[in-house]
């Protein structure tokens, strides 16, 4: 379990990026998995989500969750729709009793906390999104709920740039948006690439004036910690768990 330490002062609400540990889940899932769409077994992923509930203290049901797709689409989660699972990559809500999740297995949890006017929201940022700009759309809205946003973001454990090799292609994508964006990139190769992930959904983070703290650790290279996309396609796995991280406030 790992926090934000600008996020710890306030004592309005209750975050955590939970790690992959104290869980149910056996095998290439152990321990705390919680991917709904991993095909490990349904009720140890509930279990598990049930344990990330009672630690967040809140009702299992008030656990929302999104199907993440890779998009920029932000959805605020009000009375009518809490309970149901939204397509989205991004929440945020002023509803009291309830814990908004995001899963992740290499792309970047964000966690995010309006102190001004009592919000908070989660954003699932890989790369596409981020490219996409959901980090811009979700601060967007909430500025759209209130001008006077006061919105600190904590940028959770996502792959380090160490280890997220990509190639040429993926580089020439990136340059064509900006010239600018060659800055998140270091050779490794003739063929390959390094991609500083974090970085650049901090930057995208800090260009929206919002104030950035990080919860710097590497999900590929601590496999006692977290789970991973890339290390589990390296080690040829069939799948992969999924990490939580969690924001509330406290009723």
């Amino acid at each position: 379990m790992y926090y934000s330490k600008k996020l710890k002062k306030f004592k309005k609400i209750n975050h955590c990026f939970f790690s992959n540990k104290n869980g149910y889940s056996k095998g290439i899932y152990k321990s705390l998995n919680c991917g709904k769409g991993s095909r490990d077994n349904k009720i140890h992923i509930q279990k598990n989500l049930k344990l990330v509930a009672k630690k967040m203290k809140v009702k299992p049901e008030n656990l929302v969750l999104m199907y993440q797709t890779h998009s920029n689409k932000v959805v605020e989660i009000k009375n009518v729709n809490y309970k149901k699972m939204v397509r989205a990559d991004a929440m945020i809500t002023k509803m009291r009793g309830i814990s908004l999740g995001v899963l992740t297995a290499d792309c970047v949890p964000i966690i995010l906390y309006d102190s001004k006017n009592k919000i908070i929201g989660c954003i699932h940022a890989g790369w596409r999104g981020a490219f996409k700009d959901i980090i811009k759309n979700t601060i967007h809205k909430f500025k759209k709920i209130s001008l006077n946003a006061k919105v600190y973001a904590s940028v959770g454990p996502c792959i380090g740039y160490k280890n997220y090799e990509v190639d040429n292609k993926f580089y020439k994508r990136f340059i064509l948006r900006s010239q600018k964006n060659k800055i998140y990139f270091s050779k490794k190769n003739k063929e390959k690439k390094l991609f500083n992930l974090r970085k650049y959904v901090t930057d995208k983070l800090k260009q929206c004036k919002v104030i950035v703290d990080q919860v710097n650790r590497d999900t590929f290279a601590e496999k006692n910690n977290f789970f991973s996309f890339r290390r589990s396609c390296k080690l040829k796995q069939k799948d992969y768990g999924r990490c939580i991280s969690t924001i509330g406030i406290l009723n």
